[in-house]
């Protein structure tokens, strides 16, 4: 099992350069929030239109196939998954349902009262039904799959537009892209530099992370342990132990990365500047600005939770 082959999240790919590697840090992580923060008060059909345009962007940018395919695939399974569980789910609406229409039909002979009611309107209303599908125990309602619909729609969303910007953006360019735009920070003495350091230093050290799980998790297997003979407690022995020396390691390695820092002279980031990146818009990130402009006009003309 290779993690970082199997599970690449928040790794970056290096080779090939696509079109969204060359677009602006600071351009992709304003489309980054867009995703992100576009998904409130929304309707469904936004929701649904934001998964298919990160899946065409995928597309569209030709990102490796081994690449993004098992990421894509546990997603949408996962998504799947909690969009059947919370349809056929109780919606916790605890009332009866009843029909809107009375069960006296020569009530139904009657002219109605508004005069704004027109007769075809009235009878598009009896196709309106609460209860979409209801076979034995199963029942889905309209108010349990549009929950069903928003939480899966906002996991694939918000993880798979995450792993998509760390995929397409080296650390240096997120660090230097955060930096520029926390610049007016500054004059509330904020520590930007600080902070920019410390999370290029955070995504440096996921692939440590998942290195050393993998490693663990290859030692238990080449160990042959008859789990059965151990029993319960005797296997929660095992994984405590190996998630001790989880976090052993990973202590260990920040402080080896510590240690490296001191020694080529990073004690004061306004002594020892790094330059990450040289940020500079080009035709292809005005475009990227234009289009974000467009999609946030589309979002509020037509996205927007009635």
């Amino acid at each position: 099992m290779d993690l970082l082959r199997s599970l690449p999240l928040g790794l970056y790919l290096e080779q090939p350069q696509t079109w969204l590697h060359k677009i602006d840090p600071r351009v992709k992580f304003a489309w980054l929030m867009s995703f992100l923060t576009s998904y409130v008060l929304a309707n469904n059909f936004w929701r649904v239109l934001l998964v298919v345009l990160l899946i065409i962007a995928t597309l569209i940018a030709r990102i490796p196939r081994r690449v993004w395919q098992q990421q894509m695939g546990w997603l949408l399974m996962l998504s799947f998954f909690v969009l059947a569980i919370g349809a056929i789910s109780p919606d916790g609406m605890g009332v009866d349902y009843q029909p809107r229409l009375p069960a006296n039909e020569q009530i139904l002979t009657q002219q109605p009262f508004s005069k704004n009611i027109v007769p075809e309107q009235a009878s598009n209303n009896k196709k309106y039904n609460y209860v979409l599908l209801q076979k034995g125990p199963v029942k889905v309602t309209r108010r349990s799959l549009d929950l069903a619909v928003r939480l899966s729609t906002i996991i694939f969303t918000v993880i798979y537009s995450t792993n998509l910007y760390l995929l397409t953006t080296a650390p240096e360019e997120i660090t230097s892209g955060i930096e520029s735009l926390m610049q007016p920070l500054r004059r509330f003495k904020l520590p930007v530099t600080e902070i920019a350091l410390t999370l290029t230093l955070s995504l440096r050290f996921i692939p440590l992370v998942l290195e050393e799980v993998q490693n663990l998790f290859r030692s238990v297997m080449t160990r042959a342990i008859n789990w059965k003979k151990l029993g319960l407690k005797g296997g929660f022995k095992v994984w405590m132990t190996v998630a001790e020396r989880l976090l052993e390691n990973l202590l260990l390695r920040a402080d080896q990365m510590a240690n490296a820092m001191m020694v080529r002279g990073f004690t004061s980031p306004n002594e020892h500047r790094v330059q990450w990146h040289d940020l500079r818009f080009k035709g292809r990130d005005w475009l990227a600005i234009a289009t974000l402009i467009v999609f946030w006009g589309i979002r509020l003309a037509i996205g927007t939770q009635v």
